[in-house]
């Protein structure tokens, strides 16, 4: 039975992949229209095409999204978004369902890829995180972004968490920012992710429904970084444990 359900999460990864390209590029050309609007209102139509893509491509590999929590945005407000993340699955979920306006900071060398990269760089501050000077340039960008009124979508804990924990240790940055420019942090927990696309194997997929929870907005007035910091690692941790069932 483990062998029959091994090849068919094998087949259905290509089917994965395949679907996932011949959407890409029918969304491809209106995506890049986005680049021809100036501002927030070019990024919110980018973000539209983006969440367009993904109602389509989810369904089709079997992993819809139920959005939980829509309601803890408030209209004219930008927010600091911290997601866990568990495997590459979640990274075509986040940004496109934050309500409104966002980007995501992400790898530099990403955006080489051939056309995917020109979308990649529309929904991201990019950074390489091997040089100082990037990571400075990408800090003054996210202030840019959430000033321009924005949301910055960011993953705390830097890279897939693949070990037994419900989350790996964050990073310092994503408090930061919220701390110094007095923004919110929105915490949001993905589930199903890691029972479609498990960390440990290689080109694996399984149809699974996917979840994600926005929760109520953290306050970064009157609290230091590093409360900041592990009162939100303390709130994703308990959520994520009392929901992931």
């Amino acid at each position: 039975m483990t062998t029959i359900k091994n090849i068919f999460a094998r087949v259905w990864a290509l089917w994965g992949l395949l679907s996932f390209i011949i959407t890409f590029l029918l969304i491809f050309i209106p995506s890049m229209i986005s680049y021809l609007i100036p501002g927030i209102k070019g990024q919110e139509y980018f973000i539209g095409v983006a969440r367009f893509w993904m109602n389509i491509w989810l369904p089709l590999i079997g992993c819809p999204v139920k959005i939980k929590g829509k309601e803890n945005f408030l209209k004219g407000k930008s927010y600091v978004v911290v997601f866990n993340h568990n495997t590459l699955l979640d990274v075509p979920l986040s940004a496109p369902y934050v309500p409104g306006a966002n980007k995501t900071i992400a790898k530099a060398s990403f955006a080489k890829a051939p056309l995917f990269g020109w979308f990649y760089m529309k929904g991201s501050v990019l950074v390489n995180r091997k040089s100082e000077q990037s990571r400075i340039k990408s800090y003054e960008e996210m202030k840019a972004v959430l000033a321009a009124g924005m949301h910055m979508s960011i993953y705390p804990e830097g890279t897939r968490n693949r070990t037994n924990e419900p989350l790996k240790s964050f990073y310092d940055g994503a408090f930061k920012l919220a701390a110094e420019t007095q923004k919110d942090i929105i915490p949001c927990l993905i589930f199903g992710t890691k029972e479609a696309m498990p960390v440990n194997k290689v080109f694996y997929l399984l149809p699974t429904k996917l979840q994600m929870h926005f929760l109520p907005p953290v306050s970064s007035t009157g609290i230091s970084s590093k409360d900041l910091k592990e009162k939100v690692f303390t709130i994703m941790k308990n959520y994520y444990t009392a929901n992931n069932n």
